[in-house]
């Protein structure tokens, strides 16, 4: 398992669970990893579990939604590891739920910041790089919200669906200079944030909240975050040297069917 041996790459909102497990799973095929996320304590916290497996592993305190924080993980990555081999540009929040005609101005404007604006800054200041040294791959993260609407989410929907549009033109700009970017499309994934919605949604049934979820799929299970990881390691690594622009759903099926 050393496909990615050697490679040095960002993770961002690597405190989350996602992140995390992304993070180890990298760690785990040989990759140096630096973390990034707003959460400080989160993130130290995280290192320890992630340089268990052995490789370099470097934090860094962002807010990605700001130009001159993502420029400093960046320059703090180069300086650490000598070099940008991936990113993982999968910082983001759910937001509040709302209908449109009641969702607060200020509440769209900070999810178009956080998970819309530091996608196109991860981009911006990672590919300058990435085209210096001849090559590299990034992986946003995205959603089936990418793909479909969701009622109540009009920003969050609205973000997940610009990610893809990034993807694909960032990837038309840069392809035949070496640089690949692709998104991947996560469902539903046990993460605990996902059961603090649940222990809301379905009266303190989590377990309930998930099966019903779960539902969805024609797997008729959530995702696990390492799962996600698995399939961000694939695309950052050489296996995937001919995919590119392309969105990848881990949502156990959801998108391929209608399902009630």
């Amino acid at each position: 398992m050393s496909e990615l041996k050697g490679r040095k790459i960002i993770v961002t909102g690597a405190a989350g669970s996602i992140g995390h497990a992304t993070a180890c799973v990298l760690a785990g095929k040989g990759a140096d990893v630096m973390l990034v996320d707003i959460n400080g304590e989160g993130l130290k916290q995280r290192r320890d579990t992630v340089a268990a497996f052995g490789t370099q592993v470097e934090i860094c305190r962002a807010d990605v939604s700001r130009s001159e924080d993502v420029q400093r993980y960046v320059a703090a990555t180069r300086k650490a590891f000598g070099r940008i081999d991936g990113l993982f540009n999968n910082a983001g929040t759910e937001g509040k739920i709302a209908s449109i005609e009641a969702y607060e101005e200020a509440e769209f404007d900070r999810l178009i910041a956080v998970n819309l604006r530091s996608i196109f800054l991860g981009l911006r200041h990672v590919i300058p790089v990435m085209l210096e040294q001849g090559g590299g791959a990034i992986v946003n993260t995205g959603s089936i919200a990418s793909e479909r609407g969701l009622a109540g989410a009009c920003a969050y929907n609205a973000t997940k669906h610009g990610i893809l549009g990034l993807t694909r033109t960032a990837a038309a700009d840069v392809a035949a200079r070496g640089v690949r970017i692709n998104t991947v499309m996560p469902g539903v994934i046990d993460t605990p944030l996902l059961e603090g919605m649940l222990e809301t949604m379905f009266d303190g049934d989590v377990q309930l909240g998930k099966r019903t979820l779960g539902k969805v799929a024609p797997q008729e299970r959530i995702g696990l975050p390492r799962e996600v990881g698995e399939v961000v390691a694939f695309l950052l690594s050489d296996a995937a040297s001919f995919v590119n622009g392309a969105a990848w759903a881990m949502d156990g099926g959801a998108l391929c069917t209608i399902r009630h």
